[in-house]
């Protein structure tokens, strides 16, 4: 089985690539290192190819069982709306196209912010209404992905709309890294953890070995379709310092501050994995607390703290 992931050298991305080359698949990655870095790669013995998903050519997708397509601008706090739509959302459009043209598989990640503000726990007929155009971008993938299921409904589609994700080789995300990241990272430099005010603030935590799975699930889907990736819990930001205080050994209080993405927030997220476990029989095996203890366990032995 050859599988193509294309955005391979990032946070997601990477993980999946080195899971398949685990089960013995040929792996290919695709990426422009634009948000993605060579390291998450340490341990890959596949083909790499740089470059942007716009440019990909269809001689490289019609040699390939199935494409996992993570690649995507995913900074929210991005403004350039021409920018994110062409390369989210026109670069997902070109790979669907070869996929469905070549009869390759196409499992690809759609998010959460598709949602926006709707009531938890967010059915996925909730979605449409995003805050950002991070979201929209999402969003207009998933219509995207509906249209080329009815017309094509002998091709294989999976869409998975990925929460809040943490986990190994999240680190060069930077700023969009996760939170608990994030915490960790002020903790470990001798600093109060900034979460806004006042900690209440719930998000589906999901581990990336959780995401995994879902992507190695979805690719033997009962039917296209697009479904929640999620842990299908909530978390406060306020339970996360407490969860990493008792892990890491510290007893730091949380510093709150203002929320200044407030006008286009989620404030409270929760997959509801109802339809996710009844078409490719997805059920997460890591709870936040047992994923934190493993998470750290991996950045201890990575050197990435101490």
């Amino acid at each position: 089985m050859k599988a193509l992931v294309t955005g391979g050298a990032g946070f997601i991305g990477s993980n999946l690539a080195l899971e398949l080359q685990n089960k013995n698949y040929e792996v290919l990655v695709l990426d422009d290192f634009s948000s993605g870095h060579f390291k998450n790669l340490i341990g890959f013995e596949g083909e790499v190819i740089s470059g942007n998903i716009l440019d990909v050519t269809e001689d490289i997708v019609k040699d390939v069982d199935i494409i996992f397509h993570q690649a995507a601008i995913t900074d929210t706090t991005v403004h350039d709306q021409e920018l994110m739509m062409r390369i989210n959302t026109d670069g997902f459009k070109k790979l669907l196209n070869f996929a469905v043209t070549n009869n390759v598989k196409f499992v690809y990640a759609s998010s959460a912010a598709t949602y926006g503000d709707a009531v938890s726990p967010q059915k996925e007929e909730y979605a449409g209404k995003p805050n950002n155009v991070y979201g929209f971008s999402k969003w207009a993938c998933d219509c995207i992905a509906k249209k080329y299921m009815e017309k094509y409904p002998e091709n294989h589609i999976v869409g998975l709309r990925y929460f809040n994700v943490f986990g190994p080789r999240e680190q060069y995300k930077g700023k969009m890294a996760s939170m608990i990241w994030q915490i960790t990272k002020q903790m470990i430099e001798g600093k109060n953890p900034k979460i806004f005010k006042w900690g209440e603030q719930q998000r589906d935590q999901v581990y990336v070995k959780n995401i995994v799975r879902a992507n190695l699930l979805a690719q033997h889907a009962k039917e296209s379709c697009i479904v929640n990736a999620g842990n299908g819990t909530a978390v406060s930001f306020n339970h996360i310092v407490n969860t990493l205080n008792e892990i890491l050994g510290f007893n730091y209080e949380p510093e709150y501050i203002e929320n200044t993405y407030a006008e286009f927030y989620q404030d409270f997220t929760q997959a509801d994995l109802t339809r996710t476990e009844n078409y490719l029989g997805y059920t997460p095996r890591w709870n936040f607390e047992d994923a934190v203890r493993d998470y750290t366990t991996w950045l201890k032995e990575n050197k990435y703290i101490h």
